[in-house]
């Protein structure tokens, strides 16, 4: 955690920090925000006191929150310093426990679905296409299942023909064939059967995916062969390295006869969107109850809680925070879909 003033802001007595894995002190060292020999968790202690801040608001998923928690107790047990920590639940994944929906989640699936609108034109470009459309989200598929919906949406509305003596401009060559996720079992060979069919049929494929689909078999191929898992600062597989999209486009495009395959990511494009109504209506929400918390000196991260169902957002205690929370793969919404599409 690096502390600096920023002198030409109106709100210039306020530190702003960089929140890093204060428990990982090697990264810490590695890039410079210690010194060999120092503690983190004291170091940012120390910046804390001096620059006498006593409450601090962070705005991420649950890395960051449940590690601003961390700091908030040692500051208590070390130094009897109160630190109150108002937690922002922002991740696009919506994989926090106990909360049932983060900020940004519905902005993005709604932009994945526009970025789709367009590259789904690319199933005309060549005979035979697979179009590999991965959104983001590391362990939950929700993002991916919510930005299929809001896609098959857009696509309901443009009353394309069902038949049509071109091809391409019937609504089943612009749908989605599968979607994959990591909450659902992915049979590759069977998988590869049902879109052989398809591709046979429709003259092209196209598959959501969430990026954290398959990990664990593309993880345990590259440790059977002696590769080297690239993994984060929090101890997280990077996907970016271990690139399922291309291990999905090897292992898929010549099983079901695809003549040329595309792999289009979402992620960055759908993430940085201005929020939307939606978003902006729960990011007041949360706001309003974050000043709450702080005046009254209480810690936690805002959202609706989901083991409490009727009450309004409140400040969720830290100690309940925490990630990967799977997307509930039995909601009749999804598995509809999923029977529209052909899947089940």
């Amino acid at each position: 955690m690096n502390g600096s003033n920023q002198q030409n802001s109106p709100i210039s007595t306020l530190p702003v920090f960089v929140l890093t894995q204060l428990t990982n002190v090697a990264d810490c060292i590695k890039k410079g925000y210690v010194q060999h020999g120092s503690t983190p968790l004291e170091v940012a202690s120390q910046q804390l006191i001096k620059d006498q801040v006593h409450v601090v608001h962070t705005i991420g998923g649950d890395d960051t929150n449940t590690q601003a928690a961390t700091l908030s107790d040692y500051l208590l047990e070390k130094h009897n310093g109160k630190v109150a920590v108002i937690g922002m639940p922002k991740t696009i994944d919506n994989d926090v426990y106990p909360i049932v929906q983060t900020f940004g989640a519905d902005t993005a699936a709604v932009q994945g679905a526009r970025f789709f609108e367009n590259v789904v034109n690319e199933c005309t470009a060549n005979p035979r296409m697979l179009i590999l459309h991965e959104c983001m989200g590391r362990d939950s598929g929700y993002l991916t299942a919510a930005t299929a919906q809001k896609y098959r949406d857009i696509l309901n509305a443009q009353g394309l023909p069902v038949g049509s003596d071109l091809p391409f401009h019937r609504k089943s060559a612009r749908d989605i064939h599968a979607i994959w996720i990591p909450e659902l079992k992915l049979d590759l060979v069977a998988e590869s059967a049902r879109l052989k069919k398809v591709m046979d049929e429709v003259g092209c494929v196209n598959i959501f995916f969430g990026e954290g689909t398959g990990v664990q078999e593309i993880v345990a191929d590259m440790e059977a062969n002696g590769d080297a898992v690239p993994r984060d600062a929090f101890g997280h597989v990077t996907l970016a390295k271990i690139n399922p999209g291309q291990y999905f486009s090897q292992h898929l495009a010549d099983n079901i006869g695809a003549e040329k395959t595309i792999v289009q990511k979402s992620g960055y494009f759908a993430r940085s969107a201005a929020a939307n109504d939606f978003d902006r209506q729960l990011i007041g929400a949360c706001a309003e109850a974050g000043v709450a918390a702080a005046i009254d000196g209480h810690s936690g991260c805002m959202g609706q809680d989901e083991d409490k169902p009727n009450t309004p957002i409140r400040a969720i205690e830290f100690s309940r925070i925490k990630g990967g929370k799977p997307f509930d793969i039995s909601q009749e919404w999804f598995q509809q879909m999923l029977k529209e599409i052909g899947q089940v």
